[in-house]
């Protein structure tokens, strides 16, 4: 994939969670070097990345990132109950990181290669109990998406995505659905996995 398109400067929130294209995240903004980064975002009307952390913490020194991550743009904001920002991001693009640095102020920034979006690929009958079993963790678990329009369940990417989202994945598991690269492999991965969240 790399070459496809230049590289890009982003500013890097490693986070111990992972953000999906299409996908929302809230966030409680704190530490000064973040403050800084969704300004800086807000005026210059560009994303950051959002990355799993694979070494460190949220607070403090700047955490080791994983090597892709997702673009996150924000779209809200607001004060939360302890006064703090909060914002609301979405997901876009995928990206590689190539190479980090670390600034002055702690906040990491990372010269990153945005990956294409995926190809719009039907769910094929074979995955059918998948789309099921979304419908229903939307209705439990994701009312974010209950007005979703009826194709998107019939659009593979989307919906492996958002079974990734809702499903209680452990964040290695988390991140190898972002790095797949292929609708219907995330589809066979989480038919997979499944069976190991049915009720005895």
């Amino acid at each position: 994939m790399a070459g496809q398109t230049p590289l890009i400067e982003l500013p890097l929130f490693p986070l111990a969670t992972v953000l999906y294209p299409g996908a929302p995240m809230p966030l409680r903004i704190f530490e000064p070097r973040y403050i800084d980064m969704v300004r800086d975002c807000t005026r210059s009307g560009t994303g950051f990345g959002v990355c799993l952390i694979l070494d460190g913490y949220e607070v403090g020194e700047a955490a080791l990132p994983a090597a892709v991550g997702t673009i996150a743009t924000i779209t809200d904001f607001h004060t939360t109950e302890e006064g703090l920002l909060g914002i609301v991001a979405h997901g876009g693009q995928r990206f590689r990181v190539e190479h980090t640095r670390v600034r002055t102020d702690g906040l990491l920034r990372g010269m990153v290669q945005p990956w294409p979006a995926e190809p719009a690929l039907p769910v094929p009958a074979e995955f059918g109990l998948l789309t099921t079993i979304l419908e229903r963790l939307v209705e439990t678990l994701g009312p974010h998406w209950s007005d979703a329009p009826r194709n998107c369940y019939d659009d593979a990417s989307w919906v492996g995505f958002r079974l990734a989202e809702l499903l209680p994945l452990a964040n290695p598991e988390r991140q190898r659905m972002l790095e797949l690269t292929d609708p219907l492999e995330r589809l066979a991965e989480l038919r997979d996995i499944l069976p190991r969240f049915q009720k005895s």
